[in-house]
């Protein structure tokens, strides 16, 4: 299991390809080295990367990934417009005990109104942070109905009232209409999708390393190929996407000028030039928390392996 100490030297790294370039991602020496055209550009020890992303056409080599998996390392393979198409991921095999409790438990209606419960107090926090006008009694409200959940179905009802406030309140002042995933229907949509899936793949690695099935989850239901433990996990780290684009708002790194609208959905207008750009705002925001996320998953591990010695975690932004 990845430990603490050695969990806070490693980094993403990410990597851009150069369009009607010939890109290689190579093993030299165990060091990832960056190959352009025959030269090499950049090159970083292998020990010391904790997730790998590539942006654009990149060849690889089996040597590569094998050492890669080897060292607990995923690679995820994005386009220009950083939507994932393919993912090599590592994963801690043989964990028995820690599937049979994930498969058996059944206290699946508290944990899902326990992660909820965090998502709602982080968006709360955030709120109060910037001093976004919002209706108090809509949140306190659904934190007191929390308690009193009978079914999933209510608990999603709750959930999507809150966000509903949460955005609005949070974008009022962007031309905010609605959260719509997938969509990119505009630049807000498009950049929250952007830094949710980045955030989701680092979640998916690292409980993977821990030896989980990403695709049973708690609140996230049995759905083919979508890895819902990931998506219970992620959820009470999601303001931290939403409090960096409202930073980078702020500082005036986005700009209208980097996107087109094409065909009723918003793109990066120079592909993979602005594609770099706005990626490197949301991985450096995960990397500066990702000893938070680390600890997060890690009380999370151990509350699955013994819920009468430890508490179900709380993550705080």
């Amino acid at each position: 299991m990845l430990t603490l100490p050695d969990f806070r030297e490693k980094h993403i790294l990410y990597v851009q390809a150069e369009y009607r370039s010939d890109n290689l991602l190579q093993l030299t020496n165990d060091n990832i080295r960056f190959v352009r055209d025959g030269e090499a550009i950049d090159q970083m020890s292998c020990h010391t990367v904790l997730a790998v992303f590539i942006v654009g056409e990149m060849s690889i080599t089996t040597a590569l990934l094998k050492k890669l998996t080897s060292y607990g390392i995923s690679v995820f393979f994005l386009n220009h417009n950083l939507r994932t198409l393919a993912a090599v991921m590592a994963e801690s095999e043989g964990n028995y005990l820690l599937r049979q409790k994930q498969y058996t438990t059944k206290d699946d209606l508290y944990i899902s109104s326990a992660i909820i419960k965090n998502k709602i107090r982080n968006q709360q926090l955030l709120l109060e942070k910037y001093k976004k006008p919002y209706d108090h009694q809509i949140l306190d409200n659904a934190l007191n109905m929390l308690a009193k959940i009978k079914d999933k179905q209510q608990l999603l009802g709750v959930e999507g009232i809150v966000s509903k406030t949460y955005f609005g309140a949070m974008f009022q002042k962007l031309n905010w209409l609605r959260r719509a995933p997938q969509t990119r229907e505009d630049i807000i949509n498009l950049l929250l999708d952007i830094g949710y899936t980045y955030l989701f793949n680092l979640c998916d690695s690292l409980l993977r390393l821990f030896g989980f099935d990403t695709y049973k989850g708690y609140y996230h239901q049995l759905f083919f190929q979508r890895k819902s433990l990931a998506c219970d996990i992620m959820e009470p780290l999601r303001p931290l996407i939403d409090r960096q684009l409202l930073k980078s708002y702020h500082l005036g790194q986005i700009k209208e000028k980097d996107f087109l609208f094409r065909n009723g959905r918003f793109e990066f207008k120079k592909g993979f030039v602005t594609s770099k750009k706005y990626s490197s705002v949301f991985l450096e925001a995960i990397d500066q928390n990702k000893e938070e996320i680390y600890l997060y998953i890690l009380a999370f591990y151990r509350y699955i392996m013994n819920k009468k010695k430890y508490p179900f975690p709380e993550f705080q932004i």
